[in-house]
């Protein structure tokens, strides 16, 4: 199930965000959408580049509390909004892998920016 959810929301979503809410423009938003999964590209900074006992959230550069409100930001302008839509989702759905890896695994809870709030 957790495969499923994670390649629908990495995946499917951004189709039928593209579809319904840019039916215009569709392929282009799409493209676009996918495009923001290119943050996943600081894995690359971490030894090793994936761990599956470890949560993306506030490990890597580009998933870190600091940098999450310029995303937050994207969506004020009309230029950046896709993009900041797609990086929302993006994060929306490691925070959800997140959550489902620490049912398994209680301290990888414990080492995640989670336990911290």
């Amino acid at each position: 199930m957790q495969f499923f959810v994670h390649y629908f929301l990495h995946l499917g979503f951004p189709f039928l965000i593209a579809w319904f809410v840019f039916p215009t423009r569709w392929k282009t938003v799409y493209l676009l959408l996918l495009a923001t999964m290119l943050i996943d590209l600081d894995h690359l900074l971490a030894q090793p580049i994936f761990d599956a006992s470890r949560c993306s959230i506030g490990f890597h550069p580009l998933h870190s509390l600091y940098i999450i409100p310029i995303y937050i930001g994207f969506i004020f302008f009309k230029k950046t909004r896709i993009v900041g839509i797609g990086i929302l989702l993006h994060l929306v759905t490691d925070t959800i892998d997140c959550f489902w890896m620490f049912e398994k695994c209680g301290s990888c809870f414990q080492h995640s920016i989670f336990h911290a709030m």
